[in-house]
């Protein structure tokens, strides 16, 4: 994890890893101010409906999934973006191998 003053860049698709059993999430930035992480989940794995204390968005870097935010379904691809407010309930499915930016 990055606790950073300073600026940082990364290429996303190098830091991609589906080679440990579950999700996993890696924190790129986390200060008081931003938290910006890469979460890799593995194809047909199911993420429960919950919801978060504060606002999130998610950017698509590769694979397909299915997020279903407050009962609809938003298909995921590459490019994919979606802003989830925060409490907003939210559900995750992963077609294929899917890493999304988590901020």
């Amino acid at each position: 994890m990055m606790t950073l003053q300073s600026s940082f860049t990364t290429q996303l698709h190098e830091e991609v890893d589906y080679t440990k059993p579950g999700i996993q999430r890696k924190a790129l930035v986390n200060n008081e101010q931003v938290n910006f992480s890469l979460v890799c989940v593995p194809a047909d794995t199911y993420i429960p409906e919950h919801s978060t204390a504060r606002n999130v968005s998610v950017t698509v870097i590769e694979g397909s999934g299915t997020l279903t935010l407050e009962g609809q379904d938003i298909p995921l691809q590459p490019g994919v973006f979606a802003y989830i407010p925060a409490k907003a309930p939210h559900a995750l499915r992963a077609l294929e191998n899917l890493a999304f930016l988590l901020t």
